[in-house]
């Protein structure tokens, strides 16, 4: 113990380079964003009809899946951390799975399973239903819960973790109801964890491209989100494009803000 605290300030040392390195690494491409912002006519910019409609669908399409999210995450969580069954890693690697999977091939497996021609429930749903997910807000709503779903539960599985059971089963015993003990005592000590996870389940729905484009399409006013846009506007209008990249950069650096360090204490 003595050997590693008296060699310790020459590593931080050694280490100092590289850190700064890495810091130089992530903040180069943020100024060399700001500096494409054309800031003199930045409102008039956000404000042409491509990015005002892109912003516009990617701000409502972000709140239903986070809100889809929500609905299907919640009771995963739970079931992840507080019951035991048959499967569970398997389950927790599906849930992990569209965090590490290529974009792209997200878009590819969800038109196996919801497109119209070819999918395993797509034809069923539009032939019974009525519904066709592809190149549809619907569809882009199902791409964003596709890859935000694993944050939000994995947030909420940590919160759920680190809470003392014995809270609980004081309640319990006190006479609550099992809805009361949850609504009362989990949720409320539950909440930290809930927020955190519901900020970056809709961050990353927020920022979604590869699935969106590959499942929904690109059609502008009904499911080119800001990141499509951002991407077509870079050739025929550079300043729209860096305006609108700059306007998710705020809300992304809000969603950081607003957490303040909590995501990395959720596991503790």
């Amino acid at each position: 113990m003595a050997r590693s605290v008296r060699h310790s300030p020459r590593l931080l040392r050694s280490l100092l380079p590289l850190s700064l390195l890495a810091v130089l690494f992530l903040a180069l491409p943020l100024v060399g964003l700001l500096q494409g912002v054309r800031w003199t006519s930045l409102l008039s910019d956000l404000a042409a009809p491509q990015a005002r409609e892109a912003l516009g669908l990617s701000l409502l399409s972000s709140l239903l899946a986070t809100a889809l999210a929500l609905l299907l995450g919640l009771p995963l969580a739970w079931s992840l951390a507080r019951e035991r069954f048959p499967g569970r890693e398997l389950v927790r690697a599906l849930v992990i799975l569209p965090m590490v999977l290529p974009p792209v091939v997200g878009g590819l497996a969800l038109l196996g399973a919801y497109g119209r021609s070819g999918g395993l429930i797509g034809g069923w749903l539009h032939q019974a239903l009525g519904v066709q997910l592809t190149f549809s807000l619907a569809g882009v709503v199902v791409a964003q819960t596709f890859v935000a779903l694993p944050f939000l539960v994995l947030a909420v599985e940590g919160g759920l973790r680190g809470i003392d059971p014995r809270y609980e089963q004081a309640a319990a015993t006190l006479g609550a109801a099992p809805l009361a003990c949850f609504l009362r005592v989990t949720l409320r000590l539950l909440l930290p964890s809930l927020a955190a996870g519901t900020a970056l389940a809709w961050a990353r729905a927020l920022g979604e491209f590869g699935a969106t484009i590959t499942f929904a399409g690109n059609i502008e006013g009904r499911t080119q989100t800001a990141p499509l846009a951002v991407y077509l506007l870079l050739e025929s209008q550079p300043a729209a494009a860096y305006a609108l990249s700059f306007a998710l950069v705020l809300l992304s650096l809000a969603v950081i803000i607003g957490l303040r360090g909590r995501w990395w204490s959720l596991g503790r």
